[in-house]
């Protein structure tokens, strides 16, 4: 079976492995965000910021459950934009991705500033050099075979799932007294001040800061169309994702407010202010802070170079359904698409001179923009799996199902919307909202009129594949 992509002139290609494929779904949501943000929920809520990463959590295993199943039978490096296209209309397919573009490029200046930082204060150079460096090189390594960039995106997952990892097992021996010089804790920072001190309203605010924690997953499903096995790379990482999300960010945190009192915690502006430098230097490791000033760096290194990988596949795909210029179809001899790649590393260069710059609106607007977007995303993904699911059951038996169809579907549905209504509530999280919300209608009537145009209807749905991919992975 081939996906729209498939069938353009210019084919990706193939060659990330299994391997490859279920660590950057381990390493996928351990970012820059997990080791500098997690005080902010927790000084919100206290140890009840559990409740809220939870439910964060929960939803963001339905959103890999119904990613898996609608991918292991339409395996596409347009992946959620194309089961869009498939479920709901061509309008839906252009919208879901030029938003899930626009917002992936935004935030790669964010990205790559913010490890410049650390990198110039090293080396006492201006943060644009290491810029300038680190958007080269990692603009090579995505022109490299999809291997290669696979192998480094695997060894930068490997780096942040080991250091996580190590920090459960010292945060574990602290708790119960087993490092030398160190007496048992138990619960007593844990339940100081109660489970939920300040109160629901705490929960919910922390809900706001931990919602989009999981943002990440969606790239698994992305690169799943160029693995030499799509769809048992893609069951592995379904499998994964409840394994991530239970022990990397509810065992971190667990771990974090069994140790520190909530309100010494906070949005830590470096990475001596985070929760697990505390920690360690709780633990007595010396050179916390210098230690994970490097992780940190690696994170947001590893998330610039997944995001270029991301962002140029799905440029790609919107290419080859004809929903962007034709020029960005075009691959070299290892199917990697240049001119995709080239787009979003030129653009990357771009946010980074707006972050340098301060030029105000436009940063402004993309970034807040971006902050609520993956809520659309996941919105369309909930409401093309609704769709597709039981056209998909005729191609044959899926591999991965949605759990209690389409039950939990709808609940997850109800959830966004009781989590957009959550926002309108918040200042902050009102403008992100607002910002994606006019992105949102912009790109709508950008997808009709681009429809039209081609003289398509809008609401035509793309025909799905009327043969079968070969069905031998387990059943999830």
């Amino acid at each position: 079976m081939m996906s729209v992509s498939d069938t353009s002139s210019s084919t990706l290609g193939h060659g990330l492995k299994v391997r490859h494929l279920t660590m950057m779904g381990l390493g996928s949501t351990i970012g820059a965000g997990l080791f500098l943000g997690t005080g902010v929920g927790i000084s919100a809520a206290g140890p009840a910021v559990l409740v809220a990463y939870v439910i964060a959590g929960f939803l963001a295993i339905l959103v890999m459950q119904m990613l898996g199943e609608m991918g292991t039978v339409i395996p596409a490096s347009g992946s959620f934009s194309e089961y869009a296209e498939h479920g709901i209309g061509r309008w839906a397919g252009f919208t879901q991705g030029w938003i899930y573009w626009l917002a992936t490029v935004a935030v790669l200046g964010a990205e790559i500033t913010g490890a410049a930082g650390f990198i110039g204060a090293w080396f006492g150079v201006t943060p644009w050099i290491p810029a300038a460096i680190c958007v080269a090189i990692f603009g090579i390594i995505n022109l490299l075979h999809v291997r290669s960039f696979g192998e480094f995106e695997y060894w930068f997952a490997a780096i942040k799932v080991i250091v996580i990892v190590a920090f459960l097992i010292i945060g574990a021996l602290l708790i119960f007294g087993l490092l030398p010089g160190h007496t048992f804790i138990g619960s007593e920072v844990f339940l100081a001040d109660g489970f939920m001190p300040n109160g629901l309203g705490g929960v919910a605010a922390a809900l706001l800061a931990v919602a989009f924690a999981f943002g990440g997953i969606e790239v698994v499903a992305i690169a799943s169309a160029e693995s030499e096995d799509p769809k048992r790379s893609l069951v592995n990482a379904v499998r994964s994702t409840i394994l991530r999300i239970s022990v990397f960010y509810l065992g971190s945190v667990l771990v974090i407010t069994f140790l520190l009192p909530y309100s010494s915690l906070g949005n830590a502006k470096s990475a001596a202010e985070s929760p697990f430098t505390m920690v360690l230097e709780r633990a007595g490791i010396p050179g916390a802070a210098g230690f994970m000033e490097v992780i940190i760096v690696l994170a947001l290194l590893s998330a610039f170079n997944a995001q270029i990988y991301a962002s140029s596949r799905m440029m790609h795909s919107l290419a080859a359904r004809g929903e962007a210029p034709k020029f960005l179809t075009k691959t070299n001899a290892k199917g990697v698409p240049t001119n995709a790649i080239a787009l979003s590393v030129a653009l990357s260069v771009v946010m980074v001179i707006l972050n340098y710059a301060d030029t105000g609106w436009l940063l402004t607007f993309m970034l807040n923009a971006a902050g609520a977007s993956l809520l659309i995303v996941w919105v369309f993904i909930a409401v093309s799996q609704l769709r597709l699911r039981r056209q998909l059951e005729t191609i044959h038996p899926l591999p991965i199902r949605m759990w209690a169809f389409p039950y939990l579907t709808w609940f997850a549905l109800a959830i966004f919307v009781a989590l957009a209504v959550l926002m309108l509530s918040d200042a902050s999280a009102r403008v992100q909202l607002v910002s994606a919300a006019a992105m949102f209608a912009v790109l709508t009537v950008a997808g009709i009129i681009n429809a039209k145009v081609r003289g398509i209807s809008p609401t035509a749905r793309l025909p799905l594949p009327d043969t079968a991919h070969a069905s031998d992975a387990p059943r999830v």
